[in-house]
């Protein structure tokens, strides 16, 4: 598989502002917020979408979702709520192709979120 951005920030080849880090995870701020909290979720092995998770990955899946509800917890807005999405393949958005957990909060975030692109061309 091919090196992706993600790689080099858990290598510490580029900077990023990172939130929490265990053996398995990283979070780190996007470069390009959505909301006033929008934080990646990462896993440190490589997989590139959420067709490629395998049965054995069940469980650093939910660490991911695991480590979104702490983050929301230590920073005081998991009871205003946020929003937690993975995209999966280019027509969805996915630009990195790492599987990455978007956490989002902040703001009041509507339904669907993209509405001005769901209009076909």
């Amino acid at each position: 598989m091919a090196e992706t951005i993600f790689d080099k920030i858990i290598n510490r080849e580029i900077p990023a502002d990172v939130v929490y880090e265990d053996d398995i995870s990283l979070a780190f701020k996007d470069i390009n917020p959505q909301a006033p909290v929008h934080l990646l979720i990462i896993p440190k092995q490589q997989i590139a979408t959420i067709n490629d998770i395998q049965d054995d990955q069940k469980e650093l899946l939910g660490h991911l979702f695991t480590v979104a509800r702490d983050l929301a917890k230590e920073m005081g807005f998991d009871e205003t709520g946020y929003r937690v999405v993975m995209n999966c393949g280019e027509q969805a958005g996915q630009s990195v192709f790492h599987i990455h957990l978007h956490l989002l909060a902040g703001k009041p975030l509507g339904w669907p979120p993209y509405t001005d692109k769901m209009k076909q061309a």
